[in-house]
């Protein structure tokens, strides 16, 4: 696998594997068919709802976490600095993991401003390495 070395030297896979539209009953077994192959970098986002199937298959796969890097998106209706914190949560939760590599807002309405607070704490807490 080719990686980028990021602004913070966080070094990411250049290919990854997303799973926008694949229902959460399959999501697992997609994910972990592309972790077998060799993808190292997961996309997924909470309006996708299928973050708990890249969780199981990532956590199955033996793979060390270090290793992979997870990319999850803030939705819409998470908005606001409570709102998204609480997601953030949540989707710790659902991929099974102590920290988000890449955390992107999904669509920039409502208030970003507040997401974005969200956002900053998680990363200075260490549970979001990129926002």
């Amino acid at each position: 696998m080719e990686y980028i070395k990021l602004y913070n030297g966080v070094q990411m896979p250049i290919l990854g594997y997303g799973v926008f539209l694949v229902n959460p009953e399959e999501c697992e077994r997609c994910v972990s068919d592309a972790l077998s192959v060799g993808y190292r970098l997961i996309d997924t986002a909470q309006a996708y709802q299928n973050e708990e199937g890249v969780g199981n298959a990532w956590h199955k796969s033996g793979i060390k976490r270090e290793d992979l890097f997870l990319v999850t998106k803030v939705w819409i209706s998470n908005a606001g600095e409570e709102q998204a914190a609480k997601s953030i949560d949540e989707s710790l939760r659902k991929l099974q993991t102590e920290y988000i590599d890449l955390l992107l807002i999904h669509q920039a309405y409502s208030d970003v401003f507040g997401t974005w607070r969200a956002m900053e704490k998680g990363l200075s807490e260490g549970r979001i390495m990129l926002a």
